[in-house]
């Protein structure tokens, strides 16, 4: 029974999702060693995609196999999402092999006596190549939540916030490949023998499409193009020598992959040249690692409440060649182990419902419920309310998050204020497009085609 190594992988890590509840992000990174670079690409374009589109494949394939999904077995179901996205979004993959491979896909997890259903379902569907099921919608929210696959609760939500036709521009977006962005790491820019200058000009010989981020200084990102069929070549993604030359220098610790929006936070904290910063929700290290690259002189103590994650942030550092870095284990929810008012910048990057970040984490909108949001709030409100007793009078206090909802935003800082008399929002020195009149900034996926960012700074007074 052959399967290729694209499409197994890609079921493989699916099962995980679904099972055991794995970010599929992840599993993309640890696989991708194992797999030839074509390969590469296209499990990655099966994983997200399956994930982005799961409502809409899953309506369609209870019209083509006059069964409810939650009846299947689940190696069943994943088979017949692989297929039917193929079948309908990699338009250039030819039908035999979505759909023979889908069948060999069951038969391999051992559900053979599925075999000739799936090959029904899925050819069923190559004969009612019109059909849509959100067109069986009984109001707009419905079918907006069909058409873009979301939860109808989180479109119900978005609408009331932001307007429907925001609403719609933030679902769609979601579904759109997220440009890979990177930055240059203090290495890179200290140790190496190749300037980034030299570096992007290499990149670019590989076939590379790199940018200049519009938002975050200092950073690039190299543009994506649609996988759409299997195979050698662009249209199996972004230029594949291109994608390889990047992953040689994360490896060797001179670029680090992060979203734009991720790194603007870290510039918008104006570390000086002395500043004593604590980064309170520091793991993996993305911004902690950015501020000591910034400001090499800075003492910047970074925490988190898992020891394996607080290891990975000195990991990082290390790689990038960065020294300036305490790396320490704490409880953010509880009394700080710190002296009150000792630090001139402290950041509270948030643990958040990430409603910012469904391009890179689709499976979030599966598992997220409403109540959710209601608690990461209260959860925020305390973090934030632990982490001000270490700013310095004069000290300044970063609130941020990768949620999109108001209530893990705008609330929590309303909120804060409203207990601290003696903090003030300070505005950003920041493109005013990304500027709320009250001085906070705000990124949007389907704006500015970075993750969408939350970010407050508060000026304790004195």
């Amino acid at each position: 029974m052959q399967v290729s190594p694209a499409r197994r992988a890609a079921f493989e890590i699916l099962r995980r999702v679904e099972a055991e509840g794995a970010y599929s992000s992840s599993l993309l990174a640890q696989n991708d060693d194992r797999l030839r670079r074509n390969d590469r690409a296209l499990a990655h374009e099966l994983v997200l995609g399956v994930l982005r589109r799961r409502l809409w494949l899953d309506q369609s394939l209870e019209h083509f196999a006059n069964r409810k999904i939650a009846d299947l077995d689940l190696p069943v179901i994943l088979a017949l999402r692989l297929g039917l996205y193929q079948l309908r979004f990699l338009t250039r993959i030819p039908a035999s092999a979505a759909i023979n491979e889908s069948v060999n896909l069951v038969k391999v997890a051992r559900v053979k006596s599925a075999a000739t259903f799936v090959n029904a379902v899925l050819r069923r569907a190559t004969r009612e190549v019109d059909y849509n099921p959100a067109a069986n919608a009984t109001d707009e929210i419905e079918k907006l939540a069909i058409e873009a696959s979301h939860p109808r609760w989180l479109i119900e939500r978005w609408s009331a916030q932001f307007g429907i036709e925001e609403a719609t521009a933030i679902a769609r977006a979601n579904n759109d490949p997220a440009p890979l962005a990177f930055r240059f790491t203090a290495r890179a820019f200290r140790d190496s023998d190749l300037s980034p200058t030299t570096i992007v000009e290499q990149l670019r010989t590989t076939g590379a499409e790199l940018i200049e981020s519009k938002i975050a200084p200092d950073g690039w990102r190299m543009k994506r193009l649609d996988r759409t069929r299997e195979g050698s070549g662009q249209d199996a993604g972004e230029p594949q020598a291109g994608i390889a030359a990047l992953k040689q220098l994360s490896a060797d610790g001179l670029i680090y992959f992060q979203d734009e929006a991720s790194q603007l936070v870290a510039h918008l904290i104006a570390v000086q040249v002395e500043d004593r910063v604590l980064d309170v929700c520091a793991a993996p290290g993305s911004k902690s690692t950015l501020m000591a690259a910034l400001a090499p002189r800075a003492n910047i103590v970074a925490g988190d409440f898992y020891e394996h994650r607080a290891r990975t942030i000195k990991e990082f550092a290390k790689q990038q060649a960065v020294d300036n870095i305490e790396v320490m284990v704490h409880d953010a929810t509880r009394s700080l182990p710190f002296e009150n008012q000792t630090f001139d910048r402290v950041l509270v990057d948030a643990p958040c419902s990430g409603t910012g970040t469904l391009r890179h984490n689709p499976e979030i909108r599966w598992r997220l419920q409403a109540l959710d949001i209601r608690a990461m709030a209260e959860k925020q409100e305390l973090i934030l309310k632990n982490a001000a007793t270490t700013v310095s009078a004069g000290g300044v206090l970063i609130y941020s998050t990768c949620s999109l909802e108001p209530d893990e935003n705008e609330a929590v800082i309303a909120d804060f204020l409203a207990e601290h008399r003696d903090f003030q929002i300070v505005a950003f020195n920041s493109p005013s497009s990304l500027l709320s009149d009250a001085g906070t900034i705000r990124t949007w996926p389907h704006r500015d085609d970075v993750e969408g960012f939350f970010a407050a700074a508060l000026r304790r007074n004195g």
